[in-house]
C-alpha cells in the first residue's frame, strides 16, 4: 500500500477501504506522508466525495490517532451538545446547568474562538478566577458532583484532526461536507458521550452558507453517528443575525444570566429547542416531560443557582452571575438607524468582525482579548425601526477600533421599507430515522 495509489484511486472517484484510509490518516499524522501528497489527496476527496463508509472509516482513523475519553466511571446518561460557530452563540453556557437540573451530566470540551466567531473557553474566561483547564481527575470530579463542567479541549483529543485541518485550511480544502463531518465527529467520538445533538448553523454568520447545505452535513454526521453507535440528533438553525443580543465575551455572559432567569428572547428559543431534543435522544424524556423539565429548571431558579455552582467548583466568582452588573464593560457608544422601515436582513458575521476589531476576538491565536467589550443589539430581522433609533449598543476601549466596528454593523443591518418575513429559529430536525421538517 503505497500514498501515491491512494491518491489515483480517489482521483477518478473510487470508494477508498477503511485500511488505505487508515493508512493515509496515520502516515499523514506521524509524518511519513508529506503535506504536499497529503494536499493532493485532500483536494481529490473535495472534488469527489466520500461515501457514508469512508466518511466513518476516515472519522474512526482520526478519533483514534489519540485519546478518546471513557466517561463510563460517571454511572449515568452523559450528554454533549455541538454548534458549528456563529455570532452570539452560548447556548452551552445555558444548556450545561439546565440539563444538568434535568439529570443528566455534561461532560464539555470546548474550544476558543478565531476570527469573527466567539469561543466557549473565552467567555467562560471572562469570569475572575474560571479555570477551563482542570485536570482529567477534577474534570470528572466537578460533573460528578455539580453534574456539568466545561474545559477547554485536551491536546491529545483527536490530533491527526488538527494536522489535517491546518492544511485545509491553507489547501482550499475546508468546504467538504466529508472532511467536515470526520473533523467534527471525530472528536465528539473521542470525548466519550453516549447521547449527541449537533447544532448546525447555516447564513451570513455560519459556515454552511443556506438549509440546504447544512441539512446534507447534519444527515451525514447523525449517519456517522449512529454508525458508531450514539444516540444522535442534529437541529439545522439560523444564523442570519446574532443569537443572543450579547455579543463579546463578558456581555455574553450577562446575556446568559438572563436567560437563566427566563428572559424568552431569541437565544433563549433556541436554547430550549436544542435542551428538548437533546433530552428526548436520551430516551429518559418524551418531548413533553422534557418540556416540563427545562420549564421547572428555569422557572424555579435551580438552573441559574447550577450555573454559579459549576462557575464556583471550577474556582470562578460566583458573585459575577449572582450579580452580573459585577462586569467590567467598556465605553458605550450606540449605532442608529439612517431611515424609517424594517429590519430586512443582516450580515451577521460583520457584526461579529466589528468585536473583533474593537478587541473582543483574535485574528491569530496569540491575540489578547479584551473581554469588556461587544455589542448589544436592540433590533432583530423584521423590527420596526425610525430614523435616529438605537440599533446597537456599541462598548469599547479607548476607542480601539470602534469608528471600524460601527462602519461594519451599520453596513451589516439593512433596512428596507417591507417587512420580511417571520425567522424561524429551527429549519428541520435529523433523527437516525429521518429528516422532521420545522
Amino acid at each position: 500500500m503505497n500514498i501515491i495509489d491512494i491518491i489515483e484511486k480517489k482521483k477518478v472517484g473510487g470508494e477508498l477501504t477503511a485500511e488505505q484510509i487508515k493508512f493515509f490518516v496515520d502516515g499523514f499524522t506521524d509524518g511519513t506522508i508529506p503535506d504536499y501528497q497529503m494536499s493532493a489527496l485532500l483536494m481529490a476527496i473535495l472534488l469527489n466525495g466520500m461515501t457514508d463508509e469512508e466518511t466513518f472509516a476516515m472519522t474512526d482513523a482520526m478519533l483514534h490517532s489519540g485519546e478518546v475519553v471513557d466517561m463510563s466511571a460517571l454511572g449515568g446518561i452523559v450528554v454533549d451538545k455541538h454548534s458549528t460557530g456563529g455570532i452570539g452563540d452560548s447556548t452551552t453556557l445555558a444548556l450545561a446547568p439546565i440539563l444538568a437540573c434535568c439529570g443528566v451530566y455534561v461532560a464539555k470540551m470546548s474550544g476558543r474562538g478565531l476570527g469573527f466567531t466567539g469561543g466557549t473557553i473565552d467567555k467562560l474566561e471572562s469570569i475572575p478566577g474560571f479555570d477551563t483547564a482542570l485536570s482529567e481527575e477534577e474534570f470528572f470530579e466537578v460533573v460528578k458532583r455539580v453534574g456539568c463542567a466545561v474545559i477547554g479541549q485536551t491536546a491529545n483529543l483527536a490530533p491527526a484532526d488538527k494536522k489535517i485541518y491546518a492544511l485545509r485550511d491553507v489547501t482550499g480544502t475546508v468546504n467538504s461536507i466529508p472532511l467536515i463531518c470526520a473533523s467534527i465527529m471525530s472528536k465528539k467520538l473521542a470525548s466519550g458521550s453516549d447521547t449527541i445533538l449537533l447544532d448546525v448553523k447555516y447564513g451570513s454568520g455560519a459556515f454552511m452558507p443556506d438549509p440546504e447545505s447544512a441539512l446534507e452535513l447534519a444527515k451525514k454526521m447523525v449517519a456517522i453517528g449512529t454508525i458508531a453507535g450514539k444516540r444522535i440528533g442534529a437541529l439545522i438553525t439560523d444564523m442570519q443575525q446574532p443569537l443572543s443580543d450579547h455579543v463579546g465575551n463578558s456581555l455574553e455572559i450577562i446575556g446568559i444570566v438572563d436567560v437563566l432567569k427566563g428572559k424568552k428572547n431569541r437565544l433563549y428559543r433556541e436554547i430550549r429547542e436544542v435542551a428538548l431534543r437533546l433530552l428526548a435522544l436520551t430516551g429518559k424524556y418524551t418531548l413533553q416531560s422534557a418540556e416540563e423539565a427545562f420549564d421547572s429548571a428555569i422557572d424555579s431558579g435551580r438552573a441559574l443557582a447550577k450555573f454559579a455552582e459549576m462557575v464556583r467548583a471550577q474556582h470562578g466568582d460566583e458573585n459575577y452571575i449572582l450579580h452580573p452588573e459585577r462586569f467590567e464593560i467598556g465605553t458605550r457608544d450606540v449605532v442608529v438607524s439612517p431611515c424609517d422601515g424594517y429590519v430586512t436582513s443582516m450580515v451577521a458575521a460583520d457584526i461579529g468582525r466589528a468585536v473583533t476589531r474593537l478587541g473582543g476576538g483574535r485574528m491569530t491565536k496569540s491575540d489578547e482579548i479584551d473581554f469588556s467589550v461587544g455589542v448589544i443589539m436592540h433590533v432583530a430581522i423584521g423590527s420596526k425601526v425610525r430614523r435616529g433609533d438605537v440599533l446597537c449598543e456599541v462598548f469599547h476601549r479607548d476607542g480601539k477600533g470602534l469608528d471600524e466596528a460601527k462602519t461594519l454593523i451599520s453596513d451589516a443591518i439593512v433596512i428596507g421599507s417591507e417587512q420580511p418575513a417571520e425567522h424561524k429559529i429551527a429549519y428541520a430536525y435529523v433523527g437516525k430515522d429521518g429528516v422532521e421538517m420545522y
